[in-house]
């Protein structure tokens, strides 16, 4: 695939606007880059059954600056709360390498439609805002052990960072919103450092080209371009976290993630 100017314009504004919501809302933001991913690489002439599991893992892969550089921020305003991340990020880890692997097991438009069921799901949720009631103390380890690896396994399938499921989560488990949206910030890092690898080798081994400037299921100049503009707009979002009506950009956010799956689809099944 061809690097011009106007991918990489496109890759530099799927980062800037990836790194911002990353920030605000501790998500990792592939619910935003596999739908658009997907339909460039179609765009550039790669097959559709190729293009959904690059996008997941070029998504996945470019998720690791993000959430470093949101995890940095969350935690100079010290809203991670450690005691909950460690147990969860043994889990994650373990989880994200078996979704990893059940992806170069599934179909490209069987992953398709599960991301746009699911992403629809999230979709809901966000326009919703709903948020679950506080009503019991933090799991013990062991639980939030397992909890992090059911929420590693889906988020490899999905390529996200794991916000949607782990702060709605934490909030049940009485840890306030701030803190669950750092927490949140701080597991995708560990998370996605481990899908990169997933999606390298363990899904993605069989289709290296470095030609094509492919490794695994990820191309590397997207991975490139996205992860720079995002690393500074993630430090931006997590500033804004207490300035903005993030009620109001979880609906816009809920309402851009249901077209892009729908378009998606599209793309795919055309």
């Amino acid at each position: 695939m061809e690097v011009t100017s106007e991918l990489i314009i496109y890759l530099l504004l799927l980062g800037l606007v990836v790194g911002f919501m990353a920030g605000l809302l501790g998500i990792g933001g592939g619910g935003i880059m596999v739908p658009v991913l997907s339909m460039i690489f179609i765009s550039k002439g790669i097959e559709a059954g190729d293009a959904v599991p690059l996008a997941l893992g070029t998504s996945m892969t470019s998720i690791v600056v993000t959430s470093f550089s949101s995890m940095r921020a969350h935690k100079a305003k010290s809203n991670v709360v450690w005691h909950a991340f460690k147990p969860m990020a043994f889990g994650v880890v373990l989880g994200v390498f078996a979704g990893t692997f059940l992806v170069s097991k599934t179909s490209s438009l069987a992953l398709s439609i599960f991301f746009s069921i699911f992403m629809a799901y999230v979709s809901v949720q966000l326009f919703l805002d709903k948020k679950p009631k506080p009503t019991r103390e933090l799991m013990p380890k062991p639980y939030l052990f397992g909890a992090g690896g059911g929420i590693g396994t889906i988020s490899a399938l999905v390529s996200i960072g794991g916000g949607s499921l782990t702060v709605p989560f934490l909030i049940w488990q009485n840890i306030d919103g701030k803190k669950a949206i750092g927490t949140s910030a701080a597991l995708g890092f560990p998370l996605s450092i481990a899908g990169a690898i997933g999606y390298m080798s363990i899904s993605g081994i069989d289709n290296i080209n470095f030609e094509s400037l492919t490794f695994g299921y990820v191309y590397l100049p997207a991975v490139f371009f996205i992860s720079i503009a995002s690393f500074f707009t993630a430090k931006i979002g997590a500033r804004c976290t207490q300035k903005l009506p993030v009620s109001v950009l979880k609906k816009i956010l809920g309402t851009l993630n249901m077209i892009l799956c729908i378009k998606m689809l599209m793309s795919v099944m055309s």
